[in-house]
């Protein structure tokens, strides 16, 4: 997935129950989302809770788009011609549809929903991604990881994972990184990770195991739930703070919740972020960027894909800065 995006959204304060937090309960911050176009002005529209002003990452995760359901017969679906990416891992999730994957590696994948495509971009990597001529629907997630400095110039890479399916009182869970509730993805990354789709049945409650050591985010795909002690509504992102060692959701409506869990340790370094680059400082971003112009071998050729490439948008006329989160509070 390509980011155009100049802006950030903003984040709230959890509201609390009964004008306070229940004793030892963890804060929980609510990132809002702010709709932006996938790859143009005239592309279909993802609603991204992740950069934000006030959190540049949770553990390892980066950026995180949620769309659909968007009918593509209005809007086009999704039509990413190769572009590309350094400095990280992609995740794409689906709930509905089918997006066909194509890499310079030579990968040719197909994804559907209850699987995931991890492709890993750590020197440079193009791909394209193209929802199939079957799909009449199109719902899902983009997710990117931060690769920590040791491991940012590593070589291209392609997983693709079927997690099974674990039921829960009250739930059905998906873990397709790290572990949760007895399950384990063989999935490799570069730092701890946790991601799963959570499906919380009618008005049920769950309560998982969590690392403590790890910090969390809840992205809400439909129904409203409550986090710990905070309401959180779709396209919302609650952010919970190392600590806690249990999260407990309450589906607070008559029909199943999902929602994405993330979570990782406090990623400890400053990065840049621009357009579909990571790296540390401006003068990398500049160099990935005059690279992929010139189709320097940095990044490969996709040599079936049926059209071109897509270009890189200007850089900003002044210096992109590292970021990191903030102090914790």
């Amino acid at each position: 997935m390509s980011n155009t995006e100049t802006d950030a959204a903003a984040l709230r304060c959890g509201a609390l129950v009964d004008g306070g937090r229940p004793a030892g309960a963890p804060r929980v911050d609510v990132l809002s989302a702010r709709e932006v176009p996938l790859g143009g002005p005239r592309a279909m529209r993802v609603r991204r809770t992740l950069p934000q002003r006030e959190r540049t990452l949770i553990g390892a995760w980066c950026f995180a788009d949620h769309y659909g359901p968007h009918q593509v017969a209005a809007s086009g679906g999704m039509d990413l011609p190769p572009h590309p990416h350094t400095g990280l891992q992609t995740v794409s999730w689906l709930f509905s549809g089918e997006v066909e994957h194509r890499d310079t590696l030579g990968t040719h994948a197909f994804i559907r929903p209850g699987e995931m495509n991890l492709m890993t971009g750590g020197y440079g990597i193009a791909h394209s991604e193209v929802s199939t001529p079957n799909t009449t629907v199109i719902h899902g997630v983009q997710l990117w990881v931060a690769l920590p400095e040791e491991h940012r110039n590593t070589a291209r890479d392609f997983q693709h994972y079927v997690p099974e399916l674990t039921q829960v009182d009250g739930a059905e869970i998906r873990v397709f990184l790290g572990s949760l509730v007895g399950r384990t993805s063989p999935v490799r990354t570069f730092t701890p990770l946790l991601g799963a789709e959570i499906v919380i049945e009618p008005r049920a409650t769950l309560t998982l195991a969590v690392d403590a050591a790890f910090e969390h985010g809840l992205l809400v795909d439909s129904g409203d739930i409550r986090l710990i002690d905070t309401a959180l509504r779709p396209a919302e992102l609650g952010y919970v703070p190392r600590g806690a060692d249990t999260l407990t959701m309450v589906n607070e409506t008559d029909a199943p919740a999902r929602a994405i869990l993330l979570g990782g340790p406090p990623f400890g370094e400053a990065i840049v972020m621009w357009w579909n680059f990571i790296g540390r400082s401006h003068e990398d971003i500049v160099k990935a960027r005059e690279e992929w112009e010139a189709s320097s071998d940095r990044f490969g050729v996709i040599e079936d894909f049926p059209g071109g490439r897509l270009p890189a948008p200007a850089l900003p006329n002044a210096v992109i800065t590292p970021r990191r989160n903030p102090p914790t509070r």
